[in-house]
């Protein structure tokens, strides 16, 4: 028998690649078929290396979590961008490379976003999903989400829908 370890941590500049490849893969993984091809591949050729180790660099809020030191996961988080609801942190995105799902990694990963947020004082929480992304939308549920608000994003010319989640 061996035991295999979950490490959350913030993010190094050295860490860039990994979240590149985290990125890639679970965005093709999770948006392939509800948002269009073209944009898709936009969005993921946006953030590369290069990207990643900037935004790194520039203190953006970054936590990753490691399977025995390799980077499988992250979640990007700070203040909420909506000002009208109460809430004033924000879950920005959160994924995981698509072979480590379902295996309560993202589940671990949610919650040390929260806890970081509410260290830095945040009150309240809030994360917005595509309406169409089924996995997303139980994921928040079961983990005793409520929905909040509804709004729409453009990709290309598909207007696709989203929902707010919100803990407090």
């Amino acid at each position: 028998m061996f035991t295999i370890t979950a490490n959350t941590r913030r993010a190094k500049p050295e860490d860039a690649g990994a979240i590149s490849r985290v990125h890639e893969a679970s965005w093709k993984h999770a948006y392939a078929g509800l948002v269009p091809y073209a944009a898709l591949a936009r969005m993921i050729s946006r953030r590369d290396v290069n990207w990643w180790a900037n935004a790194i660099r520039k203190s953006t809020l970054i936590l990753v979590v490691e399977m025995d030191g390799e980077i499988v996961g992250y979640v990007t988080l700070g203040p909420n961008r909506v000002s009208t609801f109460p809430h004033e942190g924000e879950i920005y995105e959160i994924y995981l490379r698509p072979e480590y799902q379902g295996v309560g990694l993202g589940a671990k990963l949610f919650a040390d976003a929260k806890l970081e947020l509410k260290r830095r004082s945040y009150k309240g929480v809030v994360v917005w999903v595509l309406s169409d992304n089924d996995h997303a939308i139980g994921f928040y549920q079961n983990a005793g989400g409520r929905a909040i608000a509804n709004g729409s994003e453009h990709f290309d010319d598909k207007k696709l829908c989203k929902t707010a989640f919100a803990w407090d």
